[in-house]
C-alpha cells in the first residue's frame, strides 16, 4: 500500500468511509480511517510485534492486524482484542475545505473506570495467556484491586509462543518474552502453589495451609506438555518445550549439541525444529505421520510444509517412534537408528484439571478433548467458578457442540471477554472465532475457526506455491480456513464469523 507524507495533508474525497490510507508523518507509520464520518488517525505500527496495520482490515469500529489477529479501537487507540495489549498513538485531525490535516499528538486514551462494584473478590489462578488477559483487563477497568493471581510457575507473565519461535531460534532475548505488566493494584502471587479449593467455604486453600477467600475464582491451569513414552525418556538430555524455562534449559543444552532428534510434526514439533535449524544444528524430525500437519490441513498443506522443512535441512522419519534413546541414538520401532546428541518431545499437551477434579468440578468428555465443562458465560457445574483458557471446553454455537482449543490467543480472549462479562460490558455470550498462527523459516500460517478433521476441505490457491487458501468443513458448513500470503482473507473469515 502506497505511503503518503501526511504532512501535506490527504484530500476529504481520498477517506472513504472503512478505507485505510497509510502515510508517514515525520518518519512514523500513520494510518487514517473516516469511521461513522469522522477521520481517526493512529499510529501505523501494531503494539504486539510491530506489523504493518495498513493491511489489515476495519471491522465493527476496530483495525485489525494483518498477523495475528490484534484489535484496536479506531476511536480510541485502546488494545481491546488479544494478543496486543498497548494501545496505538492517536493524532488530532482537523478536516477543512476539502483537506485532512494530523494537527499533532492526541491525549494517551484512559480506559473509562467500570461503573459495576459488585464483583467482589476475584481469585484467578495461573498466570499464563488466559489468567494475565483476565487480570490484565480487570485492571484497566479499575477492578484491579479486587483481583488476586495465583501463579506457582515464578516467571512474571510472558508469551509462551516465544518459547518454540523467537526466543528458540535466537531472533529475541529472553526479556522480549514478557507480556505488559498488570497494574499494581492487582495482588500477584508468584510464591504460591494451590493445594485444593473449599468450594463450601468459597476458599483456595495453599500449600502452606493459607486460606485465599473468594467471591468469584477463575481456574486457568494451562495445560502441561505431554511425557514422551520411550526407555530413555526420563534421561536429562530429553526436553519438551512448552514454559520458559524449559527452553532456558535446551538453549543452555544447546551450546555442547551438533545434532537433535525432534519427536512429532505437529505444529510445536515443526516450529521446535525451525528454531533449532536457525541455531545451525542438524535436526531429524521422527513422526508416526506420513506427513505433517495432514490431521489439521491436509495432505497438501503437508506435503509443503514437509518440502519446506526439508528444503531447510530438516531429514524426516515417518510412521515411527522412538523405542529407546541411549542419549546418542534415538532407535526407532522400525529397526532404524537416528543419531542425535539430545532429544525434543513435541507430542502435545494435556489440560491440568486435578484442581477442578478434586473440587468435583463437571469435565468434559475426554472423547470431545476433556478439560472442564463451562457454559456460555465460561461458567463451570459451580456458579462462583468460571474456567478460561487451554483447559476450558466451551459451547462454539456455530459448532453446535463444546471445543477445546489449545491456541495462545484464544486463551487471552477467553481472559479479556471474561473480565468483561464480571464487569457488565460486551456481549452476554462467548462467541469468539478461534485463531492461531504458525511460523516456519520465512513462512507464516494462519488458521482461523475449528474443525475435527481436514476431510472435507476445499483448497484455493497452491500450497506448493505457499500462496492459498483451504476452507474445511463440518456437516456441510464452512467452519474453518487456513491461509498462507492470504492475511486478508483470513482476517475477513474471522469477522465474518463472529456472528
Amino acid at each position: 500500500m502506497a505511503q503518503r507524507d501526511l504532512a501535506n495533508g490527504v484530500a476529504s474525497a481520498d477517506l472513504e468511509e472503512g478505507r485505510i490510507v497509510a502515510g508517514t508523518l515525520d518518519g512514523q507509520d500513520v494510518v487514517l480511517v473516516r469511521h461513522r464520518g469522522r477521520v481517526c488517525a493512529l499510529s501505523g505500527i501494531c503494539t504486539h510485534l510491530k506489523a504493518p496495520l495498513a493491511d489489515g482490515i476495519v471491522a465493527d469500529g476496530t483495525l485489525r492486524c494483518p498477523f495475528h489477529h490484534a484489535r484496536f479501537d479506531l476511536r480510541t487507540g485502546e488494545a481491546v482484542g488479544a494478543p496486543a495489549f498497548e494501545p496505538l498513538e492517536r493524532f488530532t485531525v482537523v478536516e477543512a475545505e476539502g483537506l485532512v490535516r494530523i494537527d499533532g499528538p492526541a491525549d494517551r486514551y484512559e480506559p473509562v473506570p467500570a461503573t459495576r462494584s459488585d464483583i467482589g473478590r476475584v481469585v484467578i489462578i495461573g498466570g499464563g495467556a488466559a489468567g494475565h488477559a483476565c487480570a490484565e483487563m480487570l485492571a484497566r477497568h479499575g477492578a484491579g484491586d479486587a483481583v488476586t493471581v495465583i501463579e506457582a510457575e515464578g516467571d512474571a507473565p510472558y508469551d509462551r509462543t516465544f518459547c518454540s519461535k523467537q526466543y528458540l531460534s535466537g531472533k529475541a532475548e529472553r526479556g522480549e518474552a514478557a507480556l505488559p505488566p498488570v497494574a499494581d493494584t492487582v495482588t500477584w502471587r508468584g510464591d504460591a502453589t494451590v493445594a485444593r479449593i473449599d468450594r463450601q467455604a468459597k476458599a483456595v486453600i495453599l500449600n502452606n495451609d493459607e486460606r485465599v477467600p473468594y467471591d468469584r475464582l477463575v481456574l486457568a491451569t494451562g495445560a502441561a506438555a505431554v511425557s514422551p513414552d520411550f526407555y530413555g525418556a526420563d534421561r536429562a538430555d530429553v526436553h519438551v518445550v512448552r514454559s520458559l524455562g524449559d527452553a532456558d534449559r535446551l538453549i543452555a543444552a544447546l551450546a555442547s549439541a551438533e545434532r537433535a532428534v525432534v519427536i512429532g510434526s505437529s505444529y510445536i514439533g515443526l516450529e521446535v525444529a525451525a528454531s533449532l535449524i536457525a541455531r545451525g544444528l542438524q535436526v531429524a524430525l521422527v513422526s508416526d505421520d506420513e506427513l505433517p500437519l495432514e490431521k489439521t490441513a491436509g495432505p497438501e498443506v503437508g506435503a509443503m510444509i514437509r518440502d519446506l522443512h526439508e528444503s531447510k535441512g530438516v531429514t524426516f522419519h515417518v510412521a515411527a517412534r522412538v523405542a529407546r534413546w541411549d542419549g546418542h541414538v534415538a532407535h526407532l520401532d522400525d529397526g532404524s537408528r537416528v543419531e542425535g546428541d539430545l532429544l525434543v518431545a513435541g507430542v502435545g499437551a494435556e489440560p491440568r484439571i486435578a484442581l477442578a477434579e478434586a473440587a468435583g468440578l463437571t469435565l468434559a468428555d475426554k472423547a470431545a478433548g476433556g478439560g472442564v465443562a463451562v457454559d456460555a458465560t465460561l461458567r463451570t457445574s459451580d456458579p462462583s467458578i468460571h474456567a478460561i483458557g487451554d483447559i476450558a471446553s466451551v459451547p462454539d454455537p456455530r459448532l453446535g457442540h463444546s471445543i477445546r482449543v489449545e491456541h495462545w490467543v484464544v486463551a487471552q480472549r477467553m481472559g479479556q471477554w471474561l473480565a468483561r462479562h464480571l464487569l457488565g460490558q460486551g456481549n452476554p455470550e462467548y462467541r469468539e472465532v478461534p485463531f492461531f498462527w504458525s511460523g516456519h523459516y520465512d513462512l507464516s500460517l494462519r488458521y482461523v475457526g475449528h474443525v475435527a478433521s481436514p476431510d472435507d476441505r476445499t483448497i484455493d490457491g497452491k500450497p506448493a506455491e505457499r500462496d492459498f487458501a483451504v476452507r474445511f468443513a463440518e456437516q456441510g458448513r464452512e467452519q474453518a480456513i487456513l491461509t498462507a500470503g492470504r492475511d486478508v482473507e483470513a482476517l475477513k473469515a474471522e469477522h465474518r464469523w463472529e456472528g
